[in-house]
């Protein structure tokens, strides 16, 4: 059985139970999301880019 290592939002502190052994804040599984070739979400990171101003000092 595969376990998977959680992180607790409150004090930062790893375990593998759903709450937190210290504070028993909820936890969460700090693992990046999958890389996919297609980007699903990439255009709405790119318009929020251009509209915050993120590539303003490239011409």
């Amino acid at each position: 059985m595969k376990v998977l290592m959680r992180k607790c939002g409150k004090c930062g502190r790893y375990t593998l139970k759903e709450r937190c052994p210290v504070c028993g804040e909820r936890t969460h599984m700090p693992i990046p999301p999958r890389f996919s070739i297609e980007d699903p979400y990439g255009k709405y990171r790119r318009k929020l880019r251009k509209e915050i101003g993120f590539f303003s000092f490239r011409r």
